[in-house]
């Protein structure tokens, strides 16, 4: 039978959890608050509902008290909550983050973690040094040192376990990653300070990605504090760290027209997927993500209802799109269409050329023997090409950022430009394009101008 206790102007509930090992009784303990203006019979009716609410908790195992340590109970949220609730990309990077989490404070209990302990952590997060996504590059020396003791690529990709191509590329002086840089130098027993120099070591974390750390945190706590663990969210009483707000990347007319004609050259495949994405401004895993069902050439209207996403640990597959918003049917020119017809064709003619090895998975964009495209593969063919021409200033995401600044500086209404893009509302378009918008408005305000003003009436 729950006891309560009075303690100032909350209450404190403590219930029988049975004994331990040592015949001592185990009590488990909450303390539980009034809402403001609540009469004494409301208390005492409410207060009656949470001691009968909890001990029901604790006797079947639910209850949590706040002595669990923050690196425990993040595991049970992972496994109670994220893995059912939360898409697999943004899983797989709370996997990633939990680690430096809780190396800061996961060895602390979750009733014990202040403001103070946050701080620390955001702060350590902004200092040099701490990005784990530093690239490393050996210039020449790499390859000096394989020809001094005459030992060839393959060898080297052999000894150390590392792709043939990546080995290539340290050795013609292209940054790597750490763990690259590693297996390289102890296949060849050199440390790595001698072979090896870290890029940019005093890059530090975007605001953005510590605003992420953040959200994971209070995420948890929040969860916490519903399933009855701690009183309340310490993230409430820190402020937050500020965001990153670049400005979007993107090409003008001009520049667009020009990548446009350097397609031309391009393998039929790759300049159509780019087109079409410079033409609807849909995101990446949104292209990859059509099916041959998702066209109707003949009405020129396309259906978005998937992503194609990767994951190391997961491969290729396909996920929901980002918001319920994303999944929309946009209308498309006669042009772009003429390309979908395109690819149907390149693609039947795969098809009947590979015979038993084709997999008939639907998809529009394949890879060789039409798998579902890898979309790493996609983005590191358009970093190819735009080294090739010397693009700089865009990525394939900026294509997107095309679209949008394109429709815009021509007048298409924010509501539609939110709506083929995916936007949950025209709210988001106007944060993300606010230069756009700004332009835009200079330029209907110079167009009334040059209407109205004394000079343009005595013309």
């Amino acid at each position: 039978m729950p006891t309560i206790e009075q303690r100032g102007d909350t209450y404190r509930i403590t219930v029988s959890a049975g004994y331990d090992l040592q015949g001592r009784q185990i009590r488990k303990k909450m303390t539980w608050k009034p809402a403001p203006g609540m009469t004494k019979k409301q208390i005492e009716k409410e207060l009656n509902r949470q001691a009968v609410m909890f001990e029901e908790k604790v006797a079947t195992g639910v209850y949590l008290d706040g002595n669990v340590k923050f690196a425990d109970f993040a595991e049970r949220w992972m496994k109670e909550y994220a893995e059912t609730q939360i898409r697999a990309t943004t899983l797989s990077r709370y996997e990633s983050m939990l680690p430096r989490i809780n190396a800061a404070f996961g060895h602390l209990r979750l009733d014990k973690i202040q403001p103070a302990h946050l701080l620390a952590f955001y702060q350590n997060l902004a200092e040099s040094g701490i990005r784990e996504d530093t690239k490393y590059n050996a210039g020449e020396r790499l390859q000096a040192l394989m020809k001094s003791e005459k030992i060839t690529l393959q060898a080297l990709s052999d000894k150390s376990g590392i792709s043939l191509g990546t080995v290539r590329s340290a050795a013609h002086g292209q940054n790597v990653m750490k763990k690259t840089a590693d297996g390289i130098c102890a296949a060849l027993g050199v440390p790595v300070k001698d072979l090896f120099q870290p890029v940019d070591p005093e890059k530090t974390l975007s605001g953005t990605t510590i605003h992420r750390y953040h959200e994971l945190i209070s995420s948890i706590f929040n969860t916490a504090v519903k399933w009855q663990v701690i009183f309340s969210n310490p993230c409430d009483r820190v402020q937050p760290p500020k965001k990153n707000k670049p400005e979007p990347k993107y090409l003008d007319e001009v520049q667009a027209r020009e990548l446009l004609t350097l397609l031309e050259g391009e393998p039929p495949q790759f300049r159509i997927m780019i087109t079409v994405l410079m033409f609807t401004g849909l995101r990446r895993a949104e292209l990859l993500g059509l099916k041959w069902e998702d066209v109707d050439t003949d009405t020129g209207l396309i259906s978005v209802k998937r992503n194609l996403l990767y994951l190391p640990h997961k491969g290729t597959f396909e996920s929901e799109t980002k918001t319920t918003m994303s999944q929309r049917t946009i209308k498309v020119s006669p042009a772009v269409c003429d390309l979908f017809r395109e690819q149907k064709a390149l693609q039947a003619a795969r098809r009947l050329q590979l015979g038993d090895q084709w997999q008939a998975t639907g998809y529009i964009f394949t890879a060789w023997n039409g798998a579902a495209l890898n979309p790493t593969t996609l983005s590191c063919a358009f970093d190819t090409f735009r080294q090739k021409h010397g693009l700089t200033g865009i990525t394939i995401h900026g294509l997107r950022h095309t679209n949008a600044t394109l429709q815009i500086a021509n007048g298409v209404p924010l509501t539609t430009v939110a709506h083929r893009l995916g936007h949950v509302n025209a709210t988001t378009t106007t944060k993300i394009y606010a230069h756009a918008i700004q332009s835009a408005d200079a330029a209907a305000a110079q167009v009334i101008d040059d209407l109205l003003s004394p000079a343009a009436t005595r013309r």
